[in-house]
């Protein structure tokens, strides 16, 4: 039964670390990570695609699904007004396969 609880246990927080849900936080002091929306693709670290359902937002792939509820997030973020303020740049693109990394040193921001 112990190794049975101790499996949940490493299969939950393994998902949530490559899990990619996010919420958006009103103030910044409430974000774990706070992030910029770049005009231009070139210009980011993170193209990102939202996803319309959890289970699509998998692995730490640019593949954003945005929940209602901060308790449902494995990442709380909140949008900057000026590129010099946020941890990371992202730009949204318009399709799943556009997704990722551009600038990978950045990547451990989203574990």
């Amino acid at each position: 039964m112990k190794n049975f609880i101790g499996s949940l246990f490493f299969l939950q927080v393994f998902s949530s670390a490559w899990s990619q849900k996010i919420f958006s936080t009103q103030y910044d002091h409430q974000a774990q990570l706070k992030v910029f929306v770049v005009q231009y693709e070139h210009q980011a670290d993170l193209k990102v695609f939202k996803v319309e359902y959890e289970h699509q937002a998998q692995e730490n792939k640019g593949l954003w699904h945005f929940v209602k509820y901060d308790h449902q997030a494995n990442k709380k973020v909140y949008l900057v007004d000026y590129e010099h303020q946020a941890n990371l740049k992202i730009f949204f693109v318009q399709y799943q396969h556009q997704a990722g990394w551009r600038e990978k040193s950045k990547m451990h921001l989203m574990y």
